[in-house]
């Protein structure tokens, strides 16, 4: 692999909620960190297991709907979990 090549590979993340594949800078990452809190991650930098989520709030309750988060970490999420997930969405716009 050329030099030329290694820079323009854009990582890509499929997003849990509508299941697409987007660069995962347009995406927020949403960890369980490893004493077993979900939170986001809005450097994508925390230590922990990611999951990806598209920007906007219709993704965030697909993937509630379709358990997304539960299977990406393995383990059953808190209801209130997704409304404060929510809720930092909404005031991260």
């Amino acid at each position: 692999m050329t030099r030329q090549a290694a820079k323009n590979n854009i990582p890509m993340r499929r997003c849990i909620g509508c299941m697409n594949s987007f660069p995962k800078n347009e995406l927020i990452r949403v960890i369980r960190t490893p004493d077993g809190n979900v939170e986001l991650d809005l450097t994508g930098r925390k230590n922990g297991r990611g999951a990806y989520l598209c920007k906007n709030i219709a993704c965030l309750e697909k993937a509630m709907k379709n358990r997304g988060l539960e299977r990406s970490f393995g383990m059953k999420v808190d209801p209130l979990v997704f409304e404060s997930l929510k809720e930092e969405l909404i005031n991260d716009k």
